[in-house]
């Protein structure tokens, strides 16, 4: 399994505390010994690649995630990329999309991040910016949205976008699942997306937009490993954890569980 680390920002001064996050992450994940399958983790050989990053240069920060992701298509089955906040997603899909035939994307999000358009995409707005540069709309399925904007609501209606909303998913979460996975196989490959807000601030506090009613940490954790029995999955990112506004480290550990569970 190959990591790689992606602290980059973009989310209109939002999301300062996310760059943090990917080594926050992998610190707690040597404390956690096997993930729920029994698959051992600890001395685990985890190949952890890093992008370089310029602060002052996000469009070369971008730049250089985009080539990345395109060495990691390359030469590799399976990857996990950690943000950083929303904005990775961006680049690093169109890369998946260029590099597989049929492409499919599953966003987890509480927000559909359709409402402007701006560039470079910016975490409000990457599913927006994703249609716009010609990804195919039939091959997204946004899940969890419980707080969508009367604009985003007409976008995701306009372009036919196939939502399971939080509501959707609360009325049989089993069903939901089934639908989900039965969608995700009419495509070749598949790329998952965890915008950790997701998930009810009660379980996941570290995050800049937190949303309440969302999916519990186990509720979330039984969609994942369904979804992992899928033969066409091939990439993951996990993006939005904040260290700097977590709760004794709740969220953090949340997402290397989460990542654990990936490997």
């Amino acid at each position: 399994m190959l990591i790689v680390k992606a602290p980059i920002i973009n989310g209109l001064g939002k999301t300062e505390g996310c760059k943090k996050a990917p080594d926050k992450i992998l610190e707690t994940l040597k404390e956690i010994y096997s993930n729920e399958n029994g698959k051992i983790i600890e001395g685990e050989k985890i190949k952890i690649n890093d992008v370089n990053i310029d602060r002052d240069n996000l469009e070369e920060s971008y730049a250089n995630l985009s080539k990345k992701a395109k060495e990691v298509f390359s030469a590799n089955d399976s990857a996990v990329f950690l943000g950083g906040d929303h904005s990775i997603t961006f680049p690093i899909v169109n890369e998946f999309a260029k590099k597989f035939n049929r492409p499919g994307v599953i966003i987890f999000d509480a927000h559909a991040d359709c409402m402007h358009d701006f560039k470079p995409a910016t975490h409000e707005d990457l599913l927006r910016a994703l249609i716009s540069s010609g990804f195919p709309v039939a091959n997204i399925i946004l899940v969890g949205l419980r707080s969508v904007y009367a604009d985003e609501k007409e976008f995701l209606q306009k372009h036919k976008i196939n939502t399971f909303s939080m509501k959707e998913l609360f009325d049989n979460l089993r069903k939901s699942c089934d639908l989900i996975m039965e969608n995700a196989r009419k495509f070749e490959n598949v790329y998952v997306s965890i915008d950790i807000d997701v998930i009810d601030p009660a379980f996941a506090p570290g995050t800049g937009y937190a949303e309440p009613a969302g999916l519990t940490s186990r509720e979330f954790l039984y969609l994942i490993q369904r979804l992992k029995r899928l033969n066409n999955l091939k990439a993951f990112d996990i993006v939005e954890i904040n260290p700097e506004k977590d709760v004794n480290g709740m969220t953090v550990k949340l997402g290397a569980k989460i990542l654990g569970e990936l490997i």
